[in-house]
Order: structure tokens, then sequence, then C-alpha cells
């Protein structure tokens, strides 16, 4: 399936055939993470729960640095 780099505002962008958007269960609105490697660009839906969890132990890790320092440092 191919498509076409296109003019969006001030950026570029696909647009993403409905048929895709559904075999990864994604619609408007929805967030992907997008990332390349080895020259391929993958798109994959973000897991909200993990993301959030991520962000309470950033947190978490972020209040409490020094403690944590000297326990590994134990």
């Amino acid at each position: 399936m191919n498509v076409t780099i296109r003019k969006i505002g001030n950026s570029e962008g696909v647009i993403i055939p409905k048929e895709l958007l559904e075999q990864l269960g994604v619609q408007a609105g929805d967030e992907l993470d997008i990332r390349v490697e080895h020259d391929r660009i993958y798109l994959e839906p973000v897991d909200k729960d993990f993301a959030r969890q991520m962000r309470a132990a950033f947190l978490c890790m972020e209040k409490y640095k020094v403690a944590l320092k000297k326990l590994a440092d134990s």
C-alpha cells in the first residue's frame, strides 16, 4: 500500500488508510508512538495506562532520587 507525503499546515504528513487504522485498533484522536529503526518508521498505539504508570514512577524517582542513589550505592 502506497501513500503520499502531503503538506499539512507548516508540517508534512501522510493519511493513514482506514483499513490500517482498524488493524491497529485506533481512531482519530488516539495517540501513536513513532520511532525510526534501521531506516524504517514504526507506529504503535500508545498504552495510556502504561504511560500514566511511567509518569508516576518518574515523578517518584525524581522526588526520592537522593535516597534511591544511596540505596543503589550500598
